[in-house]
């Protein structure tokens, strides 16, 4: 489907429908002149969908890609009909426009500007299934269609919103957690200090040692303050 200034394809939103599971359809718009595109995107049923972006600017000769998601359902429609709509509008723009220069008032068919609108419906499909191992002879026939109701007033079409994305915000450590890490500091802080007083104590033997030593053999406080010092560090190392 096309009006003088786009091209869109495909020419229905069609979503493989599945209760409980957000579906997204892309929407692609191609510009097909030489001027800059702003377009506006509506829905009758703003609630139930999200676009992005629901307004922007096709560049000359260019293309430009509409993701509609549509909400998770938790009731199927009956025989699988959808009576939504969308609206597409388009107008030329200034040239080198963005589309935070996209405002209302360019499709204001009041303020004597020349809006393009295309409508589109909804359409609900089959989702894909896994490729059965026998192919069946038959030919599968076509989806329902809904009709299409030409006589939908723009009035009836809001702007779609934009699509939402949650932040996941990362979890604190508990407060079991913290107070036993603290704990284990402190218990660490305090095995290196007693390390460090033996340690002096332990070089004082041995000057004295070595001073009052005759026989040359080892002091039994000399031993003593050794086997100590070996249990301190294989303490602090299992903590640790």
């Amino acid at each position: 489907m096309s009006n003088e200034l786009l091209d869109i394809d495909p020419i229905d939103l069609q979503f493989p429908f599945e209760l409980k599971k957000q579906i997204s359809s892309s929407l692609y718009l191609a510009n097909k002149t030489d001027d800059y595109v702003a377009f506006k995107v509506k829905t009758t049923n703003p609630k139930k969908y999200c676009v992005r972006p629901n307004t922007g600017v096709v560049l000359p000769r260019s293309s430009s890609e509409v993701l509609v998601t549509m909400q998770a359902q938790k009731e199927a429609p009956a025989d699988m009909q959808c009576k939504d709509k969308f609206l597409l509008q388009c107008v030329v723009a200034s040239p080198g426009a963005t589309a935070k220069e996209v405002t209302p008032e360019m499709f204001s068919k009041e303020a004597g500007h020349r809006v393009e609108e295309t409508k589109l419906r909804v359409v609900y499909v089959d989702p894909p299934q896994p490729p059965s191992p026998v192919r069946e002879g038959s030919e599968e026939g076509s989806s329902p269609r809904a009709s299409v109701s030409d006589s939908a007033n723009v009035s009836d079409f809001t702007t779609a919103p934009r699509f939402r994305v949650d932040r996941l915000e990362p979890q604190e450590n508990s407060s079991e957690a913290r107070a036993l890490i603290t704990r284990l500091t402190e218990e660490k802080n305090s095995a290196l200090q007693l390390n460090k007083k033996l340690q002096e104590e332990l070089e004082q033997l041995k000057r004295e040692s070595k001073r009052s030593q005759s026989g040359g053999g080892i002091p039994f406080m000399y031993v003593l303050l050794v086997g100590l010092i070996g249990l301190i560090l294989g303490y602090i190392m299992t903590r640790t």
